[in-house]
């Protein structure tokens, strides 16, 4: 093949390589537009599973390479004058200098031919002439902009501001520091490359950083290879204790805010998308150079596999697409983490570190104990401290006060729809399906929303509580629950709304009925999405008939024994539709900004509190955002939350979506708890109001990795105890704990232990039993490169 390779970055550089060495035949010439001792940045991080992958690949270039490596376990965290040090995390660096000198010898030497201080010819010219066009020209790639309607790329410029720093400190570890200023809070990410100096990148807030006057230099027009000198001294001044005397280094070094970069294709025919030009990663979470060296691993080998160059880069795209994403998500949550990070500062400081160190929901509580164990019964003992509980009590068993409510453990039953009913009325289904839930050792198990009205109702398998025989039904499983086990049960009311008159789930979830069974209502007519029906705008008169349902189903769901009312103001049902712009477009008191949108839900919350009982607890359900443009976002949510807080109730369950057909949601692990995060910081902190977090958690580790990071006070999960209904009990089961936080009924006593596996005869060797026990100091390597990298003892 003959290759053209735009960029001679360590992503242009390594795939050359690879190749030539794959095949010498192939004919590969790569531009650079910089000298090739031109290098911005200072250090760059490797990950164990890429090293793994570039060894495998060359050895020979990864022996070179590890010969330059600073090599260290261990992170500190630096925060109110305290040094915290987390370790077993693993880590390998050096000199981006250093790797880029490498790669250009290694491909001088395989006969790859580099062009630097050249521009690449045009790239319509080079598709012509070249089989295959590797556009590895950085997250400002230029044949991306080229062929933007293929690419169709996404540039998302976030809120902090960063400049990429040095200094001849050689630290011994990763590290944070954390500065509270009297501007707002900043940070410092470092970490060692080499035997003589560290990378120091300075980030906070954009509204910090103008406080701060460092938008002194903002817009002026600094010379080419130049840095802020600005930036630098007042970095200087004000980092002076973490510098600790050592000079801090500026390369090309200007105030920056990351763009992370998406793109739909990252083919366009024969040209094809390499590293930073495909895709970027907030540099928290990792080296866009790792990612960048991954790509090139993967394009090269595809190449070698498929002899068609269209299957090839098809293939490599299904590879790495994937893993890109998954990196994106993590990044993207870490990135967030700290544009948020001031939120943090009333934390105690060892939930601080951990939540720090659980920002991208990659480190687990699990996770953080294989590699420290010491660390992590830290992090459990205070969490203990700060509740009331046991140290040795897994958090998600540790028990919660719900306003007037005492729960068992942490754990709740997400209300789950079961499109069942007969006329509203729960049957057989409802019972066992609650009752198996509240058997199954969750604390408070919540029914699905039970409409107020028939035509309330989302579909006519919609359970609801406006008849008498409906409340039979109602008490019948309430009084099951509470014989047969210490689960409380929760009640969610709701309204359909715009979303009502519609098929059971499996028949078309959101189609409308064939015949449009019933008038739906919403506040302003307009539909959830395409082929849906129209809502006809209420009035106030509706509005009147609606609030006075809710408070009739209270008192009815208060009479069968209810132990928590939920208000349903999420999903884009009626309550919900009130409160987003993209449903809410009224002229009057109740539509317009967030204080109008509110008034009405607000109202109806307020009726329902007036009857339900004092002694039991009354939540409320939201979308935390719309995932749409022009609907509600999170910091809409962070004001909704807050007024119902100053109405009184007892929690906030935060949800998001459903509100809109045209939703795009960031789906992924645990993808919802941020927003219940930022809530229960900004909100609920200090008022004793309950977060609930719910979304695609799925094992006892997020749940207690949540908990302890305090992201959330309770954890609700759905589809997770439609797959085991005894999830929590075998949670309890898994992790060896044995209390009130998971009393198994008698009848089901036998099975509180974890049936036996399959047998083994294995022998431990006997020398080892003569061994002392290792302290777990091991886990603590520092980068100390005039003494020999051992274990601090």
């Amino acid at each position: 093949m003959r290759i053209a390779v735009v960029g001679g970055g360590p992503a242009g550089l390594y795939f050359s390589a690879l190749m030539k060495q794959l095949d010498p035949t192939h004919d590969i010439t790569v531009w650079e537009r910089n000298a090739p001792d031109d290098t911005f940045g200072f250090g760059v991080v490797f990950s164990d599973e890429t090293l793994g992958g570039i060894e495998n690949a060359d050895a020979e270039f990864y022996a070179t390479m590890a010969a330059r490596f600073a090599r260290w376990t261990d992170i500190d965290i630096h925060l109110d004058g305290h040094r915290h040090t987390v370790g077993g995390q693993g880590f390998a660096a050096m000199s981006r200098q250093d790797l880029l000198a490498l790669l250009q010898q290694r491909c001088a030497a395989l006969g790859v031919m580099t062009h630097f201080r050249t521009p690449a010819p045009d790239v319509d010219q080079l598709r012509r002439q070249y089989d295959l066009v590797v556009a590895s020209d950085g997250s400002n790639s230029r044949i991306r902009a080229r062929y933007a309607d293929d690419f169709q790329p996404s540039l998302d410029v976030r809120h902090n501001k960063y400049i990429w720093l040095g200094t001849d400190q050689v630290f011994e570890a990763f590290q944070f520091f954390i500065k509270q200023t009297r501007w707002g809070t900043m940070q410092v990410h470092g970490y060692p490359y080499s035997e003589s100096g560290s990378t120091f990148i300075v980030e906070m807030h954009s509204d910090v950083w103008r406080a701060a006057g460092f938008d002194a230099t903002e817009g002026a027009e600094l010379p080419p290879g130049s840095s802020d000198e600005f930036a630098l001294a007042r970095i200087r001044e004000l980092f002076d204790a973490e510098l600790g005397g050592h000079r801090l280094l500026g390369n090309h070094s200007r105030w920056l805010e990351f763009t992370t970069v998406r793109n739909a294709r990252w083919t366009s025919g024969t040209v094809v998308l390499l590293g930073d030009a495909a895709h970027t990663a907030h540099f928290s979470i990792g080296s866009g150079t790792k990612l960048a060296m991954e790509d090139a691993l993967a394009l090269a080998a595809c190449l070698h596999e498929h002899h068609d160059p269209g299957a090839a880069l098809a293939a490599y795209e299904a590879e790495r697409r994937p893993v890109v994403e998954s990196t994106q998500r993590a990044a993207q949550a870490s990135l967030e983490w700290f544009e948020n990070i001031g939120v943090y500062a009333r934390q105690e400081p060892i939930e601080f570190c951990f939540n720090l160190l659980t920002r991208s929901r990659r480190i687990t509580y699990d996770n953080l104990r294989a590699r420290d164990e010491r660390f992590a019964r830290l992090i459990g003992s205070r969490f203990a401290e700060r509740t009331g509980g046991h140290a040795d009590t897994p958090a998600m068993f540790q028990p919660y006060q719900l306003g007037p409510l005492r729960l068992k453990n942490r754990i709740l039953v997400s209300a789950m729809d079961m499109y069942s009913a007969v006329d509203g009325v729960p049957g057989d289904l409802h019972l066992v399906h609650l009752g198996s839930k509240a058997l199954g050792g969750a604390a408070l198990v919540m029914t699905e929303m039970v409409c107020v009205s028939a035509p309330g109702r989302i579909t006519p398998g919609c359970a609801g509580l406006w008849t008498g025989e409906q409340e039979r039904q109602w008490r019948r499983i309430v009084e099951f629950v509470h014989a047969r086990s210490t689960a409380r049960i929760g009640v969610q009311l709701g309204h359909s709304g715009r979303k009502g008159s519609t098929r059971l789930m499996w028949d078309g979830m959101d189609d409308p009925l064939p015949d449009g069974n019933w008038e739906i209502i919403g506040p302003s007519p307009l539909p959830y999405g395409p082929g849906s029906a129209t809502p006809r705008e209420m009035t106030r008169a509706d509005m009147d008939v609606v609030r006075d349902e809710f408070v009739a189903a209270a008192e009815r769901a208060a009479a069968c024994g209810f132990d928590v009312l939920e208000l349903h103001c999420a999903h884009g049902y009626l309550l919900s539709s009130f409160l987003s712009p993209v449903a809410n477009q009224r002229g009057d008191e109740y539509g317009g900004g967030i204080e109008n949108r509110l008034r009405y839900p607000l109202e109806v919350f307020d009726a329902v509190a007036a009857v339900w009982p004092a002694d039991r607890a009354l939540l409320v359900r939201i979308s935390a955002t719309d995932w749409v443009p022009d609907g509600n976002t999170a910091d809409d949510a962070v004001r909704i939350a807050a007024a119902f807080v100053a109405h009184g109730a007892h929690g906030i369950d935060v949800s998001t979506g459903q509100v809109t057909k045209d939703e795009k949601p960031a789906y992924g692990r645990t993808y919802q708890t941020p927003f219940a995060d930022r809530i229960r910081h900004e909100v609920a902190a200090g008022t004793g109001t309950a977060v609930i977090a719910v979304g695609a958690i799925s094992s006892y580790d997020d749940v207690n990795s949540i908990l302890l990071a305090g992201r959330a006070d309770l954890c609700a999960l759905g589809r997770t105890h439609l797959y085991d209904p005894q999830w929590t009990l075998n949670a309890a089961a898994e992790q060896e704990y044995r209390g009130a936080g998971a009393d198994w009924p008698v009848q089901f006593a036998a099975g509180s232990r974890r049936p036996p596996t399959a047998r083994t005869d294995a022998i431990r060797p006997r020398l080892s039993l003569l061994r002392p026990e290792t302290t777990g100091d091991d886990v603590h390597v520092r980068w100390r490169p005039c003494a020999p990298q051992t274990a601090d003892r």
